[in-house]
């Protein structure tokens, strides 16, 4: 059978559950997802030299990594072949791309130096992301917005200030609302003995990055939240409930999670219903903690499935803004990008394939048996032949046939890398 013949097998099974594949695809389409482009090259970024430091560390040494910008936008690019849908670009003020010989710290970037990453997402027709780079600086060795030392306090905060402002750059340009996402790793490796004086100082610090003027229709600023880092096992300034209040009560910012910021047994599939109760929109980091915020490629298991059928059946793929955020450097990276990508996809597939009218019927019928029965049932419907005609419909391959591509590119390009 061709892969529209199993497409269309699959297409009468779903249909006789209440379920319309050709309209699941049309919506799966159009949902955007964030790819983070610091998967590329370990999270080095080019405007340091520095360690990673804050609380963030990557493991193995795969060859091919991408060294210079040219190198991280061909893999980038290589990458975008391979998935389907559609799709955005999160950028670290961190991969400030310079020419010429410029260099500018981070207190003084301006548009300008990621004007490489704008004509590159235009090219691909992708709106772009951002994220303010608080780690691995010189000045972010001890403390960045919680800083006592109000000069360093300070610069961060015009780092800030200036992530706005490029933000706005990025909207403008591409057309697309720009996500930007404020995290800082501040805290402390053991019991601190003031806990209130570093989160009054963030906030502080976020109210004054915030004061400046820029278009609350083309900016999204989000605060995300962490409970643990590296050497900052006692105590994070950003906590969940720092985070959550702050933008309660704080208009035009947004909660941002990230499924590796929280402990162990705490489920972010089980929060998105109540942020969406109080918040217009939310925002999320999509990762694969194992046992603690490791950032391993996402695969399709069962929280990240579980966070997209909360999106979808609570009718919210207008008010979530989806992106992956992981990093690992022993395997080949353009395949990480492209296992995590299209897992991604296939997570927000899987839910859009689900008769969740029908499901939340029985629940409220109190129907549970049949429920339970239903739920497990369509864990073994043909999801894979609605995936594959999706794919081949995109342009991309079908099923693994990406890898060999990858693997060409990996003998023809990554090898010959330094």
């Amino acid at each position: 059978m061709t892969v529209k013949e199993r497409y269309e097998s699959a297409k009468e099974i779903y249909a006789k559950a209440g379920v319309d594949t050709d309209k699941a695809l049309e919506i799966l389409k159009g949902i955007p997802v964030s790819m983070h482009c610091w998967q590329g090259d370990d999270v080095i970024g080019f405007d340091q030299k520095e360690a990673l430091s804050g609380g963030i560390q990557t493991t193995g040494n795969y060859p091919g990594k991408a060294t210079t910008p040219e190198e991280l936008l061909a893999d980038m690019d290589e990458a975008i072949k391979m998935i389907p849908g559609t799709k955005k670009i999160n950028v670290h003020a961190s991969y400030a791309i310079f020419e010429d010989g410029e260099w500018a710290d981070r207190d003084a970037l301006e548009p300008k130096h990621f004007k490489k990453w704008v004509e590159f997402a235009k090219a691909h027709g992708m709106g772009l992301d951002f994220n303010p780079t608080f780690f691995s600086h010189p000045k972010a060795a001890d403390y960045t917005l919680t800083s006592p030392d109000e000069e360093i306090r300070q610069f961060w905060i015009r780092h800030g200030q200036a992530c706005v402002r490029i933000s706005q750059y990025f909207a403008e340009e591409t057309g697309m609302p720009c996500v930007m996402n404020i995290w800082i790793p501040d805290g402390f490796k053991d019991i601190p003995a003031d806990r209130l004086g570093p989160r009054a100082r963030y906030k502080d610090s976020l109210d004054q990055i915030l004061s400046i003027d820029y278009d609350k229709t083309k900016v999204y600023v989000c605060v995300e939240s962490k409970v643990f880092g590296i050497g900052l096992e006692a105590y994070t300034a950003g906590s969940a409930e720092f985070t959550m209040n702050y933008v309660a009560n704080k208009e035009g910012t947004i909660p941002l999670m990230d499924n590796g910021h929280y402990h162990p047994t705490e489920m972010v599939s089980d929060k998105i219903s109540s942020m969406l109760l109080f918040h217009d929109k939310i925002a999320l980091h999509v990762t694969r903690p194992m046992r603690w915020d490791s950032d391993h490629v996402v695969l399709l298991d069962d929280e990240t499935k579980e966070i997209m059928k909360e999106i979808v059946r609570n009718d919210a793929l207008d008010r979530v803004f989806i992106a992956t955020d992981y990093f690992d450097a022993s395997i080949n990276r353009i395949s990480a990008w492209v296992v995590g990508m299209r897992n991604m996809q296939k997570a927000l597939l899987n839910a859009l394939l689900l008769p969740n009218e029908k499901l939340k019927e029985l629940q409220d019928n109190m129907q549970f048996t049949e429920l339970m029965m239903r739920q497990e049932e369509l864990k073994t419907y043909p999801m894979g032949d609605v995936w594959d005609y999706y794919c081949e419909i995109s342009g991309v391959p079908v099923k693994e046939a990406w890898f060999e591509e990858v693997q060409r590119y990996e003998k023809e390009v990554l090898s010959k890398r330094a």
